[in-house]
């Protein structure tokens, strides 16, 4: 495989930049590549920089690392730009989104990628998004951009809206549909479940994740189609046989854990087909978990974000890096860290490998036959030299195909707004949130987020 040259943009990020290094640095095939380290945390970047020579010299890669904060000075050239940012201060801002429209009487279940926190997130993180964009379209319009920064499928749309840079998202959230499958199927295969089960995005729950997802994949592959945390369960086969296992998992749906995504379950119910994002994201997609007379979020258990636990786990992963770079730590530890999905893919294309993929985020060009074209939809994928092609899926239920539609058509204001940032246009995106019944409140919500985000929203 040719020598291949990867920028990483947000390289210094504690709960990114660390997993992606480790699986980049340890791939054979990309051993003797051009590794392009940028952050904006001149610390972090150093920090980041000594793991990742560590790593390379430890397990005998001979990557190229070069590093800078102004990732004009290193882009030029590059074959793949691996981007996760945020606007920071991160959790405080989440939490203000959060926040603002309770003071106005409506209690998001979440508000990370959808509802008006999710806009306001999107509005934050597109613009400086886009400037990378333009970079890249200067130094190297070639390169593909991978993403892994949230609201992925909103910004990933941007992208393809706004640019002809080649763009694919990569979210790990399908792992959470083998835990459910594994759960539900406990008796079938014998699983061991933990009592009190729930799969929600936390960093206490990571561990759970990966585990019932480990016993998922050992006994059967799943396909799944959708949009980003709100992807369907397709197909379920046994990975020996080739049974369908959708009628025992529909049947096993009446003895679920009852811990186990209650609100997923109530939807698996009612439409016949499994949602498998979690609850803690698909929520944001729907409206029917903010009422504040029948509190629903109390019925369906729905947690909200955990900032001080993310807060704490990111300050403990600092401090991991921190020993790892001052050569305290042993690096081999992160060897065995799961991939992220950047380095499957970038082998794949520098390699033309003929990969298939289980999830990408990619223009959807007719793979959902009932959902439009320019949507970015979450599907299986074909990675190869000539790219990501997306595997054939046909109609989707004609009921989750409108709620898919709803949000489809949501994700096109929001892009819109974020770029240009129109405060009517703001307005009628807000109006059309599944969250939002009242213009009032509405308007209150979003006056209270241009104020008090004005310092990060320069575009409005």
């Amino acid at each position: 495989m040719p020598s291949t040259k990867i920028a990483i943009i947000g390289a210094g990020s504690a709960s990114f930049g660390l997993t992606t290094l480790a699986t980049l640095i340890r791939e054979p095939r990309l051993h003797g590549s051009e590794l392009a380290l940028v952050d904006l945390n001149e610390q972090a970047l150093a920090t980041i920089v000594s793991v990742a020579e560590r790593m390379s010299e430890t397990w005998g890669a001979n990557m190229r690392i070069r590093a800078s904060t102004n990732r004009r000075d290193v882009l030029a050239g590059m074959n793949f730009v691996i981007i996760s940012i945020e606007v920071p201060p991160r959790e405080t801002l989440w939490r203000l989104d959060w926040e603002i429209p309770v003071k106005h009487g409506l209690r998001q279940p979440y508000g990370e990628n959808g509802g008006p926190g999710g806009l306001m997130h999107a509005c934050r993180q597109i613009p400086p998004f886009m400037e990378i964009v333009r970079d890249m379209e200067t130094l190297c319009p070639d390169a593909w951009l991978i993403n892994f920064s949230n609201p992925l499928p909103r910004i990933t749309r941007a992208v393809s809206k706004y640019s002809r840079i080649k763009t694919v998202g990569k979210c790990h959230q399908i792992n959470v549909g083998y835990g459910i499958a594994a759960a539900l199927l406990r008796h079938h295969y014998q699983i061991p479940v933990p009592d009190g089960l729930n799969l929600h995005s936390d960093p206490g729950n990571i561990g759970v994740i990966h585990q019932m997802a480990a016993h998922g994949r050992a006994h059967f592959h799943i396909k799944s189609a959708g949009l980003n945390h709100f992807i369907w369960l397709m197909d379920i086969r046994d990975r020996q046989t080739g049974e369908d296992l959708y009628p025992a998992l529909r049947a096993a749906l009446a003895e679920a854990p009852p811990t186990l995504e209650p609100f997923s379950m109530a939807l698996f119910g009612i439409f016949g087909l499994c949602p498998i994002a979690g609850d803690s994201h698909l929520v944001e997609y729907l409206p029917w978990l903010h009422d504040p007379q029948t509190r629903p979020w109390e019925t369906y258990q729905i947690p909200l974000y955990d900032w001080g636990g993310n807060e704490a786990a990111r300050d403990f992963l600092n401090t991991m890096m921190a020993q790892m770079a001052a050569g305290h730590m042993p690096v081999d530890g992160m060897k065995e860290a799961h991939s992220e999905g950047a380095v499957e893919l970038i082998a794949a294309i520098a390699g033309d490998a003929n990969v298939y993929d289980e999830t990408v985020n990619i223009p959807n060009r007719g793979a959902i036959t009932n959902l439009p074209a320019e949507t970015i939809v979450e599907i299986p994928a074909l990675v190869s030299g000539t790219g990501v092609q997306g595997v054939h899926i046909g109609a989707m239920p004609e009921p989750v195909a409108e709620l898919l539609r709803r949000e489809a058509a949501l994700v096109e204001m929001v892009v819109d707004t974020a770029v240009s940032g129109d405060r009517h246009l703001a307005l009628q995106t807000l109006l059309l949130d599944p969250m939002i019944n009242d213009i009032g409140r509405a308007r209150a919500i979003l006056d209270d987020y241009l104020t008090t985000f004005a310092h990060v929203l320069p575009q409005f």
